[in-house]
């Protein structure tokens, strides 16, 4: 016989999988459940609970219950792919707005990051990606002026690799990657539809050309319910 919560747990997460509840939906309360499955709060809240950890439902308290989107992008850790080749690829329908395109002197911040001398100017960029009419990825890239030496708005729409490649003749090499979860700034409430969440997901990534230079920062912020970071590893 199926534990209680369990197959209250089935039973909301067929209807989410089923589309018969949509996502931004709100459940049913804790007294509504509790009423509907003729159960207890304790076994009701155990059902919330699973429903949360395995990613169907989001719980805002005083507010109720959510149903988050499960059609999650995987986002891949260990390879190097564009926004705009993970949009084609997943066949949504994606925007990149551009908020910022500047040639500037960096910091004492950016100086460390991107090992630069006195002299380095970068190009600082800061965009918003909107997939499906909600912005849900900042991305704040900075690059060496000695490899990249002119940038347009036009390019930055598009896709910065597919210029850098192309056009400029260069070969990407690998990056290194560093991903934390962290509270959310003032500019992410400005430029990402953010909902109700107070986090977001940061990729921090140091990008190198094929002959080991390192040419980027970029400090990726993602909204946290919008995509799955994957890999692929093996014992050796």
């Amino acid at each position: 016989m199926e534990v209680k919560y369990l197959s209250i747990y089935n039973d909301i997460m067929d209807s989410i999988e089923n589309k018969i509840i949509k996502p931004g939906e709100k459940l049913p309360s804790e007294n509504e459940l509790m009423q509907k499955y003729d159960v207890s709060r304790d076994t009701v809240r155990k059902a919330l609970d699973l429903l949360e950890g395995n990613g169907y439902i989001h719980k805002i308290k005083g507010k109720g219950s959510f149903v988050l989107d499960i059609a999650k992008l995987d986002f891949p850790i260990t390879g190097i792919i564009t926004f705009k080749e993970l949009s084609e690829k997943m066949g949504v329908s994606s925007k990149t707005i551009v908020h910022e395109l500047d040639l500037i002197k960096p910091d004492k911040f950016l100086v460390k990051k991107l090992e630069l001398s006195k002299e380095d100017l970068i190009w600082r960029v800061i965009r918003a990606r909107e997939i499906d009419d909600k912005r849900i990825i900042l991305d704040k890239d900075y690059f060496n002026n000695r490899y990249v030496p002119s940038l347009t708005k036009k390019v930055c729409e598009s896709s910065i690799y597919e210029y850098l490649e192309r056009d400029l003749g260069l070969t990407i090499g690998f990056a290194k990657k560093e991903i934390t979860v962290q509270q959310v700034s003032n500019e992410d409430k400005e430029y990402l539809d953010l909902e109700d969440y107070n986090m977001v997901v940061v990729v921090k990534s140091y990008t190198y050309l094929d002959d080991m230079s390192l040419f980027q920062y970029t400090e990726s912020r993602h909204r946290p319910d919008k995509f799955r970071f994957i890999d692929f590893a093996r014992r050796k």
